[in-house]
């Protein structure tokens, strides 16, 4: 009765498959063949497995999904916790050149000008650091004092002198440019609305003051997803 049962499927989609040949186009045609063909390699598995031969149905019943457009590697359960890599936000000052990875939320930077040209934020001690955002620009200061916030959150009780003071006559960078703010968005280039405004949230969820962000960097967050959703 089961031998019968799909071999009636069978015929009965090989004969609609057929009857829609001379009015389908080839785009058409190709989709409806992997699917007719996937339906009947199902089915021949699903007999199969019935009929005990578990190592033969299961690689059919693999085969059969992916014609008809399963993605069978996002169904495997040992597939599940793979991660695509995360974007990366970057933020360009005067002085230093930073990074944000948007999956850990951590802040990491290089000095770009100075004495200390060249030097990883992370391979200086806290003291250097909190001597150097009383040397440069307000921009550069702002995202060094971001960075101390996150690596040692009492720094400030320790710093001799004000870092919020800084230097009253350096220069702001002026207006941002779409380029810079695709790179802290953590974006290609041309990026639609939605990636951007999802990049925003995301970022945002870390960055925010009321999350023990910084102030600076939610800023250049948020000017960014206006600049580039102004030019959309």
């Amino acid at each position: 009765m089961i031998n019968l049962l799909a071999g009636a499927a069978i015929v009965a989609l090989l004969y609609y498959g057929l009857k829609a040949f001379g009015r389908a186009d080839a785009q058409a045609l190709a989709k409806l063949g992997r699917s007719v063909g996937g339906t009947v390699v199902l089915l021949l598995a699903g007999f199969l497995g019935m009929r005990g031969h578990i190592e033969t149905a299961l690689p059919l019943g693999i085969f059969g999904l992916s014609l008809i457009g399963w993605n069978i590697g996002q169904a495997l359960p040992w597939s599940r916790g793979q991660k695509t890599p995360g974007r990366q936000s970057k933020v360009r000052t005067a002085m230093l050149d930073m990074v944000l990875d948007h999956d850990s939320g951590r802040l990491s930077g290089t000095v770009i000008g100075g004495p200390l040209k060249g030097a990883a934020l992370d391979g200086l001690d806290v003291a250097t650091l909190a001597r150097l955002a009383l040397e440069v620009d307000p921009e550069s200061r702002q995202l060094l004092e971001a960075y101390l916030d996150r690596r040692a959150p009492g720094w400030r009780e320790n710093a001799q002198g004000d870092p919020g003071r800084g230097r009253a006559h350096a220069a702001s960078r002026g207006a941002m440019t779409e380029e810079e703010a695709y790179q802290i968005l953590g974006l290609p280039p041309g990026a639609g609305t939605d990636e951007i405004r999802k990049a925003h949230r995301s970022l945002m969820k870390k960055l925010h003051p009321d999350q023990g962000g910084s102030n600076y960097l939610a800023a250049r967050v948020n000017e960014a997803k206006d600049i580039l959703l102004d030019g959309h």
